[in-house]
């Protein structure tokens, strides 16, 4: 499956993340939340972020694929997301906010799942009519 690539380098980014945050609670000795400190609130959004998106964003690239979108297609969604993810993060390092890149990279995530809920919306006509006129 080719969503397996996007799922592992989605993965790689997590632990990225979670090691900027892990890293910054050891360095300004932070237990739980950002304890008031905009670096650490910064860090854990972005992460928190990810989490928020990623998991419904990989199921309709998984389910587009096994419904059969071709793999060119496949691609450029899983790309076009982790990219945008990418881009996301880069604007949150920015202290201007929103930030340009941060209001891109949110964009065009809210349009790749759009997309991608079209597509498995528009795959899954056939089956809905099918059940419905039988």
């Amino acid at each position: 499956m080719i969503t397996g690539i996007y799922a592992a380098v989605a993965a790689i980014i997590l632990v990225y993340l979670s090691t900027r945050v892990i890293g910054l609670r050891r360095g300004k000795k932070i237990s739980v939340g950002p304890a008031g400190d905009a670096d650490m609130e910064r860090a854990m959004r972005v992460q928190a972020n990810f989490v928020e998106y990623t998991p419904l964003a990989l199921i309709l690239l998984a389910i587009s694929e096994l419904n059969g979108l071709p793999a060119l297609g496949v691609h450029a969604l899983g790309a076009s997301f982790i990219l945008a993810r990418l881009i996301h993060f880069l604007g949150f390092r920015s202290s201007e906010a929103p930030g340009l890149f941060r209001v891109l990279g949110m964009a065009l995530t809210f349009l790749l799942l759009l997309v991608l809920a079209a597509i498995v919306g528009v795959q899954a006509l056939p089956s809905l009519t099918s059940d419905l006129l039988n």
